[in-house]
């Protein structure tokens, strides 16, 4: 089986894309961060569907998306080389620690998501169901 297409970002203003585009320190080659960042998320919450790259695509473009770039962001401006090694390790990090996290009870009770799943799990499988839902209406 093929690895599904990555999506671009429908949100290159905000989210995850568009804090990388307005980090002040780095000409960082957003476009190809955004590829990379999709494809080792998908690896680590297992996508093989284009429904769950719908669903990474709409992580990375809402608010937790932006919180998500923050920690890319910030693991690079502790003096880190701004090269694709650098980066993949930035991303890498801040995916362990969103799926160290957990969903709480009262994510569940507002958001629907199973409590107990790993944060970036939670919120991928989230964002992947409300889209397919968005679709039938």
């Amino acid at each position: 089986m093929t690895n599904p297409a990555v999506l671009p970002s429908r949100n290159t203003d905000y989210g995850f894309f568009g804090t990388l585009t307005t980090c002040p320190e780095r000409d960082r080659r957003t476009s190809e961060v955004w590829i990379l960042a999709s494809r080792l998320i998908a690896q680590a919450v297992n996508a093989t569907s284009e429904e769950e790259m719908i669903g990474i695509r709409d992580f990375l473009d809402s608010r937790s998306g932006r919180h998500f770039a923050d920690e890319v962001v910030g693991a690079l401006q502790c003096g880190a080389p701004d090269c694709e090694a650098a980066i993949a390790a930035a991303i890498a990090a801040a995916i362990t620690k969103w799926q160290d996290w957990r969903i709480t009870r009262a994510t569940e009770r507002n958001e629907g998501i199973p409590a107990g799943l790993p944060y970036l799990t939670g919120w991928v499988q989230h964002f992947a169901v409300t889209a397919t839902m968005d679709e039938q209406h």
